[in-house]
């Protein structure tokens, strides 16, 4: 099953795409997909409604972040071998973690912000998932029941940021709107997760082409490995690492500027759409 959320920044309401690609409205069952209403049991009682007999939403509503309330968002560094090489450096042996920090977070058709100062705006076409009850110290032949469901998510960086203004990599991932996810939180009986296509362009040209059977580590492992560091929580987002074709990997980087449009998409997923926006105050 595919659920939303739909409606305006900070006014969104939860819904589900019926069998016709019609958005329908779920707040008379659900407040929103957030904490408890992203447990199993819970999510399994909404697959179970009458799709038919809900609400349709208009076609041209906005869909916002499927999720909401989440506390942690985490991300895989250098988990694609080719765009490890491309970045020249070496398939790691364990998953690379570091943080976007979730305030980030944003729809799958908002705009990107130019940051202040920003200098090298880059873009990663992503999987992402969305913890579904709370994950400590669990195993990778279970951690499918932790999982509500999965995303599209453009890991947006700022690389100057990134990798030339010291510390860690949180500096170049962090800044608002540097998260867009969804547009659908796809349940896992819909996906084939060891063979999604991914694709990325910018003004209309393929700069990403790549697919989850390249990944050095796959989901549910790297889901029980992250376990093993900290408490996950439902709401919390995993983002699984990129392809390569990223402006970092180039010869000559093709850096974001204002007024460029990114493009993505993921087997199953769904579609984002991103204009790169001047820096606001």
């Amino acid at each position: 099953m595919k659920f939303v959320r739909f409606g305006e920044p900070g006014f969104e309401k939860p819904g589900l795409v019926d069998d016709e690609g019609m958005v329908r409205d779920l707040s008379a069952h659900v407040s929103d997909f957030s904490g408890e209403a992203l447990l199993p049991e819970n999510l399994a009682k909404l697959r179970s409604l009458d799709t038919s007999a809900l609400p349709k939403v208009d076609p041209g509503v906005r869909l916002g972040p499927p999720v909401t309330g989440t506390r942690n968002f985490i991300a895989i560094g250098l988990n694609f071998a080719d765009h490890a090489a491309e970045a020249g450096l070496r398939i790691p042996r364990e998953p690379v973690l570091f943080n976007k920090i979730a305030s980030c977070i944003c729809g799958p058709t908002d705009d990107v912000m130019m940051p202040f100062e920003g200098e090298k705006l880059d873009y990663e076409v992503e999987l992402a998932f969305v913890i579904g009850k709370r994950a400590r110290y669990i195993e990778e032949s279970e951690a499918a029941d932790y999982i509500a469901g999965y995303c599209l998510c453009n890991d947006v960086s700022e690389r100057h940021f990134q990798t030339e203004r010291s510390g860690q990599w949180v500096k170049g991932k962090s800044f608002e709107t540097f998260g867009p996810i969804g547009p659908w939180l796809v349940t896992e009986d819909e996906l084939d997760l060891k063979a999604l296509g991914m694709w990325l362009d910018v003004n209309g040209e393929r700069r990403q082409t790549g697919n989850t059977s390249n990944m050095v580590f796959q989901v549910h492992y790297i889901l029980a490995y992250v376990s093993r560091f900290m408490i996950l929580e439902p709401g919390d987002v995993i983002t699984t690492g990129t392809p390569p074709g990223v402006a970092l990997g180039m010869e000559t980087p093709k850096w974001l500027k204002v007024g460029d449009e990114m493009h993505s998409g993921i087997d199953g997923l769904g579609e984002q759409r991103q204009k790169i926006i001047a820096f606001q105050k």
